[in-house]
């Protein structure tokens, strides 16, 4: 099979996996919301993951597309579970989020825009709450509120820098009460955490009710329950919390639902749309966000140990270009032996990273024009050396032709023992959670905690969040809590600026360096390339 010049209808796409049309809630003919309940898991899981990135990353979705139409080309029923692409990146430095040539997403611009609404219903239910917030400090404040100590952020999906910090409820008594607020992205709202999260639409709504809005005057915390603010936000997530189903552009199954960020959040999908793969596919492909030391090392410490998802097999994906850039080269996109050489030593912590959690990774290497067969002896020669399944992987170029030996290198890699560990028991203190995370995924020497971040955490232990797991936030472009640091740097130290106990997603967020949860455009937006031509199709979208 190869691309195909028209899409399948979505009800031919469900067929392949056995789901009845009574099942579907279309989004016109490519898109639809899946209904019910998923059906007892029997696939096997394979996440993807990677080294760490260079601000344009490495392909991890492009290689898990690619991955299962090279899947299906084997003669095995396969789907794929993906996040949805936010418009921050999208507007911002990466573009799209659906794959890239002929290992993509379809229909890849609605995906990549407006979609089936989830994000706009995550934005809308993180800013009810906020208004009935602050609707409850101009009628009285009956809880108590203390307007200095609200957490509470308003939500964007576009990367704006000035609406991080603002000033509310300016104007005179008719318009609020005057407070420092401020917005996040959709993506790094608890909201669109717990939604991923969520096991069913019960679940959710226990969830939705334990969000801590602020604390008291006394300093007593108080949560979405309190205002009263569950079912509202329920009623403008019910249909979002359905899975999305599309396919891929060989026409083979993707569910694609919720968007949590890798860097300050958990970084993959939603459970809903892995459930649903896992009932209907045999080998369900996963990707969790950015390197080992932020996506997996979440998936593997969180998200396995909170909904039993347990991978069977990992593939790490790496690229010529990132290994440069790891190696000093500024210019990664051209050929540079002696840095890819030098940059091995980051790709090396990342496989070390996923024997932590007792798995052998496959090593895809991702094929760019400009990468040389000298440069590829010598990842090929590493992954020898280590005893890894390798595999070239080109399917950007190729589609799922491309990735027939990464396939089958996976499919092997199933069979081989594997021994799924997380690295930390929930009881252990929240500081040490913390530093066996930096110690032993980062590499760090130590872990340095400010005031603020001190302060925050003897509130977290008092509030009852000391058996939470982590989710550390910090900078994606390094192994280190500093986005400078290449390669594999040693002998460093993190630092912890601030701790928030997010009790409805179900984990503690560590904010390590000064990470942003609104990030901000770049001097030259992808937004400014992006048009519609005169026959109403986007352009500037493709990648």
């Amino acid at each position: 099979m190869t691309v195909r010049e028209a899409l399948l209808p979505i009800e031919e796409v469900a067929e392949k996996l056995g789901l009845g049309r009574e099942r579907l809630y279309p989004y016109g003919p490519h898109m639809a919301k899946v209904q019910g309940e998923p059906p007892k898991a029997k696939g096997r899981l394979i996440l993807v993951t990677a080294l760490t990135p260079t601000p344009a990353g490495e392909g991890k979705t492009t290689t898990a597309i690619g991955l299962v139409d090279a899947l299906w080309r084997l003669g095995k029923r396969a789907a794929l579970a993906l996040r949805e692409p936010s418009l921050g990146p999208v507007f911002g430095v990466k573009g799209g989020g659906t794959g890239g040539g002929r290992a993509r997403l379809e229909p890849r611009h609605e995906i990549n825009l407006h979609f089936t609404g989830d994000f706009h219903a995550v934005t809308s239910a993180v800013n009810l709450l906020n208004a009935l917030l602050d609707n409850h400090l101009h009628q009285g404040n009956e809880l108590g509120l203390d307007p200095r100590r609200i957490e509470l952020k308003r939500a964007v999906d576009v990367n704006d820098r000035a609406l991080r910090r603002i000033v509310l409820g300016l104007g005179g008594r008719a318009h609020g009460v005057p407070r420092e607020g401020g917005f996040e992205l959709t993506a790094a709202s608890e909201v669109m955490a717990l939604m991923s999260l969520a096991q069913d639409f019960p679940d959710l709504k226990r969830r939705l009710g334990r969000i801590r809005v602020g604390f008291t005057h006394e300093g007593k915390p108080v949560y979405a329950g309190d205002l009263g603010a569950v079912g509202a936000m329920a009623a403008l997530l019910r249909q979002a919390f359905l899975p999305n189903l599309v396919q891929t552009a060989e026409g083979n199954p993707a569910f694609v639902h919720m968007g949590p960020f890798g860097n300050i959040a958990h970084g993959t999908n939603s459970v809903r749309a892995s459930r649903f793969a896992l009932g209907l596919g045999d080998y369900v492909v996963q990707e969790a966000g950015f390197a080992t030391d932020l996506g997996l090392e979440k998936f593997m410490n969180v998200v396995a140990r909170s909904t039993g998802l347990i991978p069977e097999a990992v593939v790490l994906v790496a690229t010529l270009r990132a290994l440069r850039y790891h190696g000093g080269q500024d210019a990664y996109g051209m050929p540079d032996p002696k840095a890819v050489e030098r940059g091995l030593a980051n790709l090396a912590k990342h496989v070390e990273n996923v024997e932590l959690f007792g798995y052998k990774p496959v090593l895809a290497l991702n094929r760019f024009p400009s990468d040389t067969k000298e440069e590829i002896a010598l990842v090929r020669a590493f992954a020898e050396e280590r005893g890894l399944p390798f595999a070239l992987s080109e399917v950007y170029a190729k589609g799922g032709e491309g990735g027939l030996e990464l396939a089958e290198r996976v499919l092997e890699a199933l069979e081989l023992p594997h021994s799924y560990r997380p690295l930390y028991p929930f009881e252990a203190p929240l500081e040490a959670k913390v530093e066996t995370i930096a110690k032993r995924v980062y590499g760090a020497q130590g872990v340095e905690w400010s005031e603020e971040a001190r302060k925050a955490l003897k509130a977290a232990k008092k509030e009852g969040c000391e058996a939470l797991p982590v989710v550390v936030a910090k900078a994606a472009t390094s192994l280190s809590d500093n986005p400078r640091f290449r390669g594999r740097p040693t002998g460093f130290t993190v630092r912890v600026t601030d701790l928030r106990c997010r009790l409805g997603a179900g984990f503690v967020v560590v904010y390590m360096g000064g990470i942003e949860t609104l990030p901000g455009l770049p001097k030259l937006p992808q937004a400014l390339g992006i048009d519609v031509d005169e026959e109403g199709n986007i352009r500037g979208m493709d990648y």
